[in-house]
């Protein structure tokens, strides 16, 4: 069903304009002057197309939750109607424009305004009064701040992207009553802010995610004041972002997503990356300014490749959301919405489905179905009636959970991003994410008052998700965590400052092996970790298997002159937790949680009630004050620790007795090196045997030559080695597996065999990327 006119009025001239702006969105308004509009005008065509994809169509505006969301619409544009109070630094009282966010959030409460006006059941669709108030707003900010005659200064995002989004969709929005000069002021104004030359140079702020961004505005300017050559200036500047990067901003061949040159950013900017690229590839779409671009298919195949591994029952793991995390509860935010994975997760799954309306309809059905599993599975913040979604996003999202196709199931499989420091290890009962920093990728993102004691999570952060765990990073995790136990992480305790390192992802360790190789099931991988204004120097390795993560630390060396310590985990138990900690020898277990092999340490616990509130780690954010109890499982190397060592094993989802059954089997798991040389382990059950070699050596039956990380698989009578140089040199690797070998069956042109026989012999020549290099071997 088609959304529904409502057009009160007491006057002919208010059912006019209101008739005027409500067709906007259908396509039934004539243009200034009342004359017929042309049947094929491709400005009016892309203009109504973009108000059907920002407001929505195909949805009962009378049925819910579209009829709840309308009306709250109608209800918070009321509330900002009557506290607007326009002056000369301001539109709102308290929000001035200097800093330039205040220009942006009165230009969102505008666009509030606006959709109240033109949206059928907000209560006051097509109130000539609302409407006079949206003009009088428009023109005031017209007047004072956004137009030519402004210098932009403070953060460049508000001049160029926040608020151009903002007042061309009001703008689309209001055509027709805004009128000739209003359209044209809109115009000179993003001309002004975002000139030809933002698109220039694919360089500096305008990349990836912002230069989508960009694009979105310049494009629709071009719409609004007819303008062939920004639409076509738009189209083309996109070209850039489609090609995978081997460096800085923009996909990775390896799925990576990286904004800010070096900051892992799938879940936020890589959100907006996708929804920008898919209203512009729908908006243009079979007009003269398509997108034809044949780059373009790499976005389309990051739907699966690089974004849908880190989704997990709808939310998007936080190691990819950068200083987002610490956002919770904005202090200006009408909609009252808890920022957390959740929210960033619902808006990356609204953006592939809004993407899937440009792609193949095999790419299409494929995502559909994922989208379908994620709404199902999303029981912490269900996405077909989450508040952050206007009617628009809810009517697309409806559309797939009704479709008849089968929702997808979260699969199976190892995912390393290599190439921003991040893994994800997916089995059947749990999911794990591994946080990593590197002299590519910062130690963690603060700027803008926000995530200012992010300090150590990418000092290996261990995040992971049983069934029925979905809301452990959710519920207020960031303002009650204690930021120097972050779980996984091996840390000096020397006190910090907030924003230590600098802003913007500046810090970053002087280091270069992190990452390892995988075959996809299972995985090495490693992070030579250098403390962010510590001296911490340590490896660690992580060897994910089928169920269990088997954690290694070597080489812990510190004079900081303080103790450091290993967190093992620091588990999120609510408001008033009581979940059973049981300890045994060599073993614990976290009723509801899973459980720990200790293998070297003496395990540490403690249970406390932490408090906090959102605005302690972002100035933009609420005061409110939570309390969450947590459980802290820590191993303490001493102050000034000289190669300290740990090994322990993390069950996620495991029962106490599958822990203790674990714990008693000696046989599973041996350890064939940890030292500041190598880390390897031999799981026989499995087969595997991995080992990271921080320098050249033998571990076990293997043998490196100089850094690498390897994984060795035996199936039977075959195996498979796969190989890869995380320190990304390119000079060859010497590989030598202490084991009859046939013949080899298989290998990529970068792998010589040396000798098979007695023994295998192998050079690979691994290229300049983290990249896997595997051989099929016989054996003998």
């Amino acid at each position: 069903m088609t959304s529904s006119r409502f057009l009160p009025g007491p006057t002919r001239r208010a059912l006019l304009a209101a008739a005027a702006a409500l067709a906007a969105t259908t396509g039934a308004a004539p243009p200034p002057g009342g004359r017929p509009a042309p049947a094929q005008d491709p400005y009016d065509a892309l203009r109504r197309r973009w108000l059907d994809l920002t407001l929505g169509t195909g949805y009962d505006p009378a049925a819910e939750p579209y009829a709840s969301r309308l009306a709250e619409t109608g209800a918070r544009a009321r509330a900002l109607r009557d506290t607007m109070r326009p002056a000369a630094d301001s539109l709102w009282p308290g929000h001035p424009f200097d800093p330039p966010a205040g220009i942006t959030l009165s230009h969102s409460r505008l666009w509030t305004m606006t959709q109240a006006y033109v949206q059928p059941g907000t209560g006051l669709t097509g109130d000539p009064g609302l409407l006079a108030d949206v003009l009088r707003g428009l023109d005031h900010l017209s007047a004072t701040v956004y137009h030519p005659g402004t210098t932009p200064h403070g953060n460049w995002w508000e001049w160029q992207i926040g608020t151009p989004r903002l007042l061309t969709d009001i703008v689309a929005a209001l055509y027709e009553p805004a009128g000739a000069d209003r359209i044209a002021a809109a115009c000179a104004a993003v001309d002004h802010f975002v000139p030809d030359s933002a698109l220039a140079d694919y360089s500096g702020t305008s990349t990836g995610a912002n230069r989508v961004d960009l694009c979105r505005s310049v494009a629709l300017r071009g719409v609004l004041g007819r303008a062939p050559a920004k639409i076509a200036l738009a189209r083309d500047a996109l070209s850039p972002v489609f090609p995978y990067v081997t460096e800085g901003d923009g996909l990775h061949a390896d799925g990576s997503f990286v904004q800010h040159t070096r900051v892992a950013y799938s879940g936020t900017y890589g959100q907006v990356l996708l929804d920008g690229l898919g209203r512009l590839f729908a908006l243009l779409a079979g007009s003269d300014w398509e997108i034809t671009d044949p780059a373009r298919q790499n976005v389309l195949d990051s739907v699966e490749r690089a974004f849908a591994p880190l989704v997990l029952d709808g939310l998007v793991m936080d190691s990819v959301n950068g200083r987002a995390i610490s956002r919770g509860l904005l202090e200006d935010d009408d909609l009252h919405v808890m920022r957390s994975d959740h929210f960033h997760g619902g808006q990356l799954i609204a953006a592939v489905t809004l993407l899937a309306e440009g792609a193949s309809r095999a790419e299409r059905e494929r995502w559909h179905a994922r989208v379908k599993g994620w709404i199902e599975r999303d029981t912490v913040v269900p996405v077909l009636t989450a508040r952050q979604f206007g009617v628009a996003d809810l009517a697309r999202l409806h559309a797939v959970a009704a479709a008849p196709l089968p929702a997808a199931p979260e699969p199976t499989g190892h995912h390393l991003f290599a190439a921003m420091d991040r893994a994800v290890h997916r089995r059947p009962g749990f999911t794990v994410n591994i946080a990593m920093a590197s002299d590519r990728i910062a130690h963690y993102e603060c700027g803008n008052g926000e995530n200012p004691r992010g300090w150590h999570t990418g000092a290996g952060m261990v995040s992971w998700w049983a069934p029925g765990l979905g809301d452990q990073y959710t519920d207020w995790y960031w303002p009650t965590v204690d930021w120097y136990r972050l779980p996984g992480t091996t840390v000096s305790t020397r006190r910090l400052p907030d924003r230590a390192g600098g802003e913007w992802g500046e810090p970053r360790p002087d280091v270069r092996w992190v990452g390892g190789t995988t075959d996809g099931e299972y995985a090495a991988v490693g992070q030579h970790l250098k403390g962010l204004g510590s001296t911490l120097d340590a490896r660690k390795s992580w060897f994910c298997a089928d169920d269990a993560v088997i954690c290694l630390g070597a080489g812990i060396t510190c004079r900081d002159g303080v103790p450091v310590e290993t967190v093992v985990d620091n588990r999120n138990l609510g408001a008033s937790g009581t979940a059973v900690l049981t300890r045994g020898p060599r073993w614990a277990h976290l009723e509801g949680h899973g459980g720990w092999l200790v293998l070297d340490g003496d395990l540490r616990t403690l249970r406390e009630d932490r408090t906090g509130a959102w605005s302690d780690i972002n100035t933009t954010s609420t005061t409110e004050r939570r309390t969450r109890r947590w459980q802290t499982l820590w191993l303490d190397h001493g102050t000034d620790p000289t190669g300290a060592t740990y090994a322990y094993v993390l069950l996620p989802g495991a029962t106490r007795h599958d822990v203790t059954r674990r714990a008693a089997d000696r046989h599973w798991l041996r350890i064939l090196a940890n030292d500041a040389g190598r880390q390897a382990v031999d799981v026989p059950a499995l087969g595997l045997t991995a080992a990271n070699f921080w320098q050249p050596g033998t571990a076990g039956p293997l043998t490196a030559a100089s850094p690498a990380s390897v994984l060795l698989r035996r199936h039977g009578r075959t195996a498979t080695l796969r190989v890869s140089e995380p320190t990304r040199t390119g000079e060859p690797v010497e590989i030598v597996w202490d084991h009859p070998v046939r013949e080899v069956l298989s290998a990529p042109a970068s792998v010589q065999i040396l000798a098979t026989g007695r023994r295998l012999r192998l050079l690979v020549t691994p290229g300049t990327a983290c990249t896997g290099h595997e051989c099929e071997l016989a054996l003998s």
